[in-house]
């Protein structure tokens, strides 16, 4: 049986999703390998039959999640988990509100729609972030730190059960607690990091902003914060083998010589946008994990094609289409363990409920 856990961050909290065996014949609790759902050469668009069929789901209570008959997954909003923010360029107030904004447009909704079973444990404080003059290159730590460690927390009983993780954020220092929490459940893990940036810098090279630098305290780089570095059992939390970027463009000289002083496997935002088997190629670089996780920055994307993301550069980026293929190949791994969606702003968008609703359905079709 494979078992898929799904986390979500913030004011809508914890979501905690369970995906048991297509396979009629198995015994509750017993992981079994799946088997990638297409053995199609892959690329960046989409091809006729990708999108799954729609079965029905149901809310059950909390100790239901067994059926031998359809896969289920279970779901819970609102684990102990505290929400922090960066506030990096940013024009306007809002992404604190992404967690709610997923959950009030339907995102458990359309994972019931493809079979998903869902239980909601409703919502947690969050944190936005302040100026903190008593750390200027790196403010807000202690938050950071605190809400890293609830990730961290509940991702590793998740991965432990043998269940996938969708963390919802947040910015892009929640990755932090989703790889320490893996780390801490025995996971040989395999990250790709979808982004417009790599954030490989430091306190001392950024602005004092610390989600520039999550990538960084992953990998141990000097001059990051002992107390973030040491978030999960094993120091580094990743070496420079286990990272894949996608997608990635604004990438400062310090950054580049890191990347390529530790030979980092990197696919280009042009690569992306323009060789067909892009997609295929993550896929094949993450098959070699036990635990392939994934980090989807929305400002990986064109802001005039899906105006979302925290960040309002008018970049080439991917398109939203583009973006979901690639979720589907990776997410479509038998090894996939976890999705961490982060700078999401609702109020960047001119139609929420238009918007919301198109990023649920890519979430559903790839999660599904």
């Amino acid at each position: 049986m494979a078992v898929v856990a799904l986390v979500m961050i913030g004011p809508s909290g914890f979501v905690h999703v369970r995906r048991l065996a297509v396979s009629r014949r198995y015994r509750c609790g017993e992981p079994f390998a799946i088997p990638a759902r297409s053995a199609r050469p892959v690329g960046l668009v989409p091809m006729p039959g990708d999108k799954l069929p729609r079965r029905g789901g149901t809310f059950l209570p909390p100790d239901t999640f067994c059926n031998e008959d359809h896969p289920k997954l279970e779901l819970r909003f609102g684990s102990a988990f505290v929400e922090h923010y960066r506030r990096r360029h940013q024009r306007s107030p809002g992404q604190e509100q992404a967690p709610a904004a997923f959950r009030r447009h339907g995102l458990a909704e359309a994972l019931v729609s493809r079979g998903r079973t869902i239980r909601d444990h409703g919502d947690v404080a969050s944190f936005r972030w302040r100026p903190d003059p008593s750390r200027p290159q790196a403010m807000n730590l202690e938050a950071v730190r605190h809400a890293c460690d609830l990730v961290a927390s509940n991702v590793a009983t998740a991965i432990a059960a043998q269940e996938d993780v969708l963390v919802l954020g947040g910015d892009c220092t929640v990755e932090l607690g989703t790889v320490a929490g893996a780390n801490a459940a025995g996971a040989r893990i395999g990250l790709v990091y979808i982004d417009f940036d790599v954030d490989l810098n430091t306190p001392d090279t950024s602005d004092g902003a610390l989600d520039w630098t999550g990538v960084a305290h992953l990998l141990n780089i000097t001059g990051c914060e002992p107390s973030l570095v040491r978030l999960g059992p094993t120091r580094p939390m990743l070496v420079p083998q286990q990272l894949l970027y996608f997608g990635v463009e604004n990438i400062t000289p310090p950054e580049a010589a890191t990347i390529r002083d530790n030979a980092i496997k990197v696919i280009s935002r042009e690569e992306a946008l323009n060789d067909i088997e892009a997609a295929s190629r993550a896929a094949e670089w993450a098959a070699r994990f036990d635990c392939v996780l994934i980090h989807f920055d929305v400002d990986v994307l064109s802001f005039v094609d899906f105006p979302i993301a925290e960040n309002v550069r008018r970049c080439d980026g991917l398109k939203l289409e583009q973006a979901a293929f690639v979720l589907k190949q990776l997410a479509a791994l038998p090894q996939w363990r976890g999705l961490t969606i982060t700078e999401v702003n609702p109020a960047h968008a001119p139609d929420e409920t238009a918007a919301f609703a198109r990023l649920n359905e890519v979430l559903a079709d790839a999660l599904g």
